[in-house]
């Protein structure tokens, strides 16, 4: 596993599994990879607070999950370069909550 793997691996690990807002920034990120959206699309179509996904767009672009184009009501986030090419570490992360929820 190369350090950026692994470092990725760590911040994502915090990020959605070690934190109250978990869930709903895994979402969103669900949600970029698709297509690229700004915060009041990801407002609509999570059903979230518009100042929430604003907070979580926040929090995960601070770490470098996210990037984004654009300025003020346009912007426009995407995954970062780094997210792309470790998408499958997301997805490991996933399946072993989603395995230890059902446990639960």
């Amino acid at each position: 596993m190369s350090a950026s793997t692994r470092s990725i691996k760590y911040i994502l690990g915090w990020l959605i599994a070690g934190t109250k807002g978990g869930i709903t920034r895994a979402e969103i990120i669900k949600r970029l990879k698709e297509t690229p959206q700004n915060a009041n699309q990801l407002a609509n179509s999570l059903k979230k607070d518009y100042r929430t996904i604003r907070h979580h767009l926040e929090v995960l672009q601070k770490n470098k999950i996210i990037t984004s184009a654009g300025d003020k009501y346009g912007t426009t986030y995407f995954l970062s370069p780094s997210m792309e090419d470790n998408y499958e570490v997301f997805e490991e992360i996933m399946v072993k909550i989603w395995k230890k929820q059902k446990r639960e």
